[in-house]
């Protein structure tokens, strides 16, 4: 009787976080030159009146940013502009990761020359007196004053990083990746220890406690927390681990295939291009049309589409006859196909 009404209230649980929010997506309808944002069934909820557009965080709140007053600003999914503490400033957009928003109800911006975190109120929790800033993960970043790394926690405690450094990077599990003066990459703790020597040319970020390392005669591996090889460096390339499916992405030669964390391979032949899993499906393609099998290498939504993002939320950006639209798992659409372009599907509070 008690697990019964234990999975009961579980279920009733789930429904609530499940209506608690909604989902919301970038898009840019056609022929217009600027972004606004839609629900998943393509109903514009935001104008399309930005410039630039930025995913909204699980908190509500986006960024965006228009040329003529060449600012960003912060909106809700009302479009009410959130009133900030430093009317002026800048945030940071890292090539090829794009920008990640609120972690941990945080965003570093910059004012002036120096960087900050502001809050989800527009005050600025931590003041702007770094010259750099990485975004939160876990209650963390790693800053820059002068030439000297620091861990911060989001109160503003500093924690000096001993050992001297080139570079240091975001936090993902509790380790960041750091570049040493030498050049050469290992990991620090979120209290600034060196924990994994300096020893690769380059490094991933921690999924399931497995990151990618390469070495200096150019091959991949994968190591666990103590820097530990639990796949050799065998790979010419190597991608990071996906939490669902607990598959990574690698090729030795022409040849791309996948792994598990025993480093068991998974080759998929019916297909002409290999994506990275995502939500425990990978995109594919055969001749000019993709699609998206599961992790036996079985396509679950056959290759019809022009193009395809990566799944998020339970849906993918899918194109076809030119236009944007969403589909679900089942390769069923539930936003039909009618923008110029498109972003990822993310959840946000009602």
């Amino acid at each position: 009787m008690i697990q019964r009404l234990f999975t009961i209230g579980a279920l009733i649980l789930s429904s609530f976080l499940a209506q608690a929010q909604i989902g919301i997506v970038q898009v840019k309808p056609v022929g217009s030159r600027t972004w606004g944002y839609a629900g998943i069934d393509g109903k514009m909820i935001i104008p399309a009146e930005y410039d630039k557009t930025y995913p909204f965080s699980s908190n509500g709140l986006a960024i965006t940013y228009n040329t003529k007053d060449r600012q960003h600003h912060f909106i809700d999914a009302k479009n009410k502009v959130l009133n900030t503490e430093e009317p002026k400033f800048k945030i940071k957009e890292v090539f090829g990761f794009g920008v990640k928003g609120f972690q941990d109800e945080l965003i570093p911006v910059q004012v002036g020359s120096k960087w900050g975190y502001m809050n989800t109120f527009g005050k600025m929790a931590v003041p702007a007196v770094y010259d750099d800033a990485n975004d939160f993960d876990g209650g963390f970043a790693a800053v820059k004053k002068g030439a000297q790394f620091l861990v911060i926690d989001t109160k503003g405690a500093e924690t000096a990083i001993a050992s001297p450094a080139l570079d240091v990077r975001d936090f993902s599990e509790g380790l960041a990746p750091i570049r040493a003066t030498d050049k050469k990459f290992g990991f620090i703790n979120t209290k600034g220890e060196m924990v994994i020597p300096a020893q690769f040319e380059s490094v991933g970020y921690f999924v399931n406690g497995i990151a990618w390392a390469k070495t200096f005669d150019k091959k991949v591996g994968y190591i666990d927390k103590t820097g530990k090889w639990i796949i050799e460096a065998q790979f010419d390339v190597g991608k990071e681990f996906d939490a669902k499916s607990g598959l990574a992405l690698v090729r030795t030669g022409d040849q791309w295939f996948y792994v598990n964390a025993k480093g068991t391979p998974l080759k998929v032949t019916d297909t002409e291009s290999w994506g990275n899993f995502s939500e425990g499906l990978a995109e594919g393609k055969k001749g000019v049309l993709k699609g998206f099998y599961d992790t036996k290498g079985v396509w679950v939504i056959q290759p019809q589409f022009e193009d395809v993002r990566d799944f998020h939320n339970g849906y993918a950006a899918a194109k076809l006859n030119g236009k944007w639209g969403l589909i679900d798992k089942t390769g069923k659409w539930k936003m039909e196909p009618q923008f110029e372009q498109i972003k990822d599907v993310v959840l946000i509070k009602k």
